[in-house]
C-alpha cells in the first residue's frame, strides 16, 4: 500500500514561489498517475495538476497554467509541484493524490497549507 506525505507549504507573499513535495512509501509508486489538488476555505476541492507514471504527459488547471510545474522522480518516490507568481487566490490546503490507470484517485496525502499574503 502506498502512503503519501506532502511538505513544502507555508506563508509566502504574492508573487513568490513555493515547491511542494509529496513523498510516497510503498513499492508501486511508479505505477501511479499522480495529481495535485487544492481546497480553499468554503470551496470544493479542485484539480491543480497531474502527471503520468512516466512523467511524459502533464496536465494543468487553467487557473495555474503557466505558473505551475508538476514533476516526479520515481527513484525518489516523490512528486513535486513548483508554483510561481503566487496569488492570494492560490491560498489553500494542497493535497497530492494517486490513482492507477483511469480509476478514481484512491490515495491521498494529509495536505499542506499554502497561504499567499497580498
Amino acid at each position: 500500500q502506498v502512503q503519501l506525505v506532502e511538505s513544502g507549504g507555508g506563508l509566502v507573499p504574492a508573487g513568490g514561489s513555493l515547491r511542494l513535495s509529496c513523498a510516497a512509501s510503498g513499492r508501486t509508486f511508479s505505477s501511479y498517475y499522480m495529481g495535485w489538488f487544492r481546497q480553499a476555505p468554503g470551496k470544493e476541492r479542485e484539480f491543480v495538476a497531474g502527471i503520468t507514471w512516466s512523467g511524459d504527459r502533464v496536465r494543468y488547471a487553467d487557473s495555474v497554467k503557466g505558473r505551475a510545474t508538476i514533476s516526479r522522480d520515481n527513484a525518489k518516490k516523490t512528486v513535486y509541484l513548483q508554483m510561481n507568481s503566487l496569488k492570494p487566490e492560490d491560498t489553500a490546503v494542497y493535497y497530492c493524490a494517486g490513482r492507477l490507470g483511469v480509476a478514481n484517485y484512491d490515495l491521498w496525502g494529509q495536505g499542506t497549507q499554502v497561504t499567499v499574503s497580498s
